[in-house]
């Protein structure tokens, strides 16, 4: 069955009345219903906008979700328009302007920011069946791509390798938070017990968040999105999922659009996502996107000569590397590379066969089976994908 609308009811399951007293893990669920305490969406009920829901909208229009990557380079934004058209493809949809000024893209006296239509996947929130997402980059008023637009010059990259077929694969890592940026779940006071039973765990004295994490699944699936799959994390309330692989920029595509579908169902539960890469100090793991890359070479009979060729290509831009792999050139990443907590050092290029403390992993059964593809482990969990596949062809097949 298609999945429409995220019917997250949870204000009725944290704010029970008294007489209910569940008990969760020790603790009287009245004790419980502190979480989310103060995340006003907790407290609309979201049954009332199923009646408008319900209501009967003309067969030849449709709603469609503009999205676009703000001047952060990490943040999404979106405003929606209606069409007189079902679109069959993004050649379809019209260009469209915003005000810049309000996304740290452009001055307010020529603030009028152009988005362009790239990628079209179907809509999980909207009611009508033929309404779309649409992925959006960003033009100046000068028709030269903003500077948070990383995806023009990826896709100028994949023009140009001819047939070398690049696949890429993400590794989505996030984090969970209630409103007050705690990670949700964790004691109001102190901290859970230390990391060990939580990775791939189950128990609700493990895992927090699963109805969450499985409606965002189905919702990709119902998306377009070549979604992967998703397992829990290290650290409590960190979650990780997969994109791809994918050929040229629809890993990147997928991983923008997924991104928002997250935060949408987060907004309905009334959770915070955070992508930060270290949102923990201590003896907590950090977030990552593992880039997974390959092409027709490596995949092919013998491909671990040409994977060890791309390594040693990587080994000598390094620092180019790093200031590719988060919209901070690097400094959110000096707080998780810190060669411990299954990281790299920031500092220094490494590589190896089923290490997961290099920057650059090799995994077992492709070194086994003599072919593949190889991980690199350095991309924050914040990062634009379009800047982390794009410094990989770069260097890998454009040898830049």
């Amino acid at each position: 069955m298609a999945f429409r609308v995220a019917g997250l009811f949870l204000k009725k399951e944290l704010v029970a009345p008294a007489k209910q007293q569940l008990r969760l893990l020790g603790t009287s669920y009245t004790a419980r219903s502190q979480f989310l305490a103060n995340s006003p969406n907790t407290a609309l009920d979201k049954s009332i906008l199923q009646r408008y829901r319900n209501l009967e909208t003309p067969a030849n229009r449709v709603q469609a979700t503009y999205l676009w990557i703000d001047g952060t380079g990490e943040n999404i934004r979106l405003k929606d328009r209606v069409l007189d058209k079902v679109p069959s493809s993004v050649e379809d949809l019209p260009d469209w302007q915003y005000d810049g000024s309000s996304t740290y893209q452009a001055h307010g006296e020529n603030s009028d920011t152009t988005l362009k239509p790239r990628a079209l996947y179907r809509d999980p929130f909207k009611p009508g069946k033929n309404d779309v997402i649409v992925l959006c980059d960003t033009y100046s008023a000068d028709g030269k791509p903003t500077a948070s637009n990383k995806r023009a010059a990826f896709q100028a990259g994949v023009e140009k390798i001819g047939e070398q077929e690049p696949w890429f694969g993400i590794e989505q890592e996030y984090t969970l938070l209630d409103v007050d940026g705690r990670p949700f779940g964790w004691p109001e006071n102190g901290f859970p017990a230390p990391q060990g039973p939580y990775y791939c765990g189950v128990g609700a004295d493990r895992v927090y968040a699963r109805d969450l994490v499985e409606a965002h699944a189905v919702a990709c699936l119902y998306a377009g999105i070549h979604f992967a799959g998703t397992n829990a994390e290290v650290m409590p309330a960190q979650w990780e999922y997969q994109v791809g692989p994918s050929e040229g920029l629809k890993a990147s595509d997928d991983l923008w659009v997924s991104r928002y579908i997250l935060q949408r169902i987060a907004e309905e539960y009334g959770v915070v996502v955070t992508f930060d890469p270290k949102p923990m100090e201590g003896q907590w793991n950090g977030a990552g996107a593992h880039t997974n890359f390959s092409t027709k070479a490596m995949r092919a009979e013998g491909g671990i000569k040409a994977i060890e060729e791309a390594i040693e290509k990587l080994s000598k831009h390094h620092e180019r590397h790093i200031k590719a792999y988060d919209p901070k050139e690097g400094k959110d990443n000096e707080r998780r590379l810190v060669g411990r907590l299954e990281t790299s050092s920031i500092d220094k290029f490494s590589w190896g066969v089923a290490n997961r403390a290099v920057s650059v992993r090799v995994p077992r059964g492709v070194a086994t089976a003599g072919k593949g593809y190889f991980e690199d482990r350095r991309p924050s969990s914040n990062c634009d994908p379009y800047a982390v596949c794009g410094a990989i062809v770069r260097t890998c097949l454009l040898n830049e």
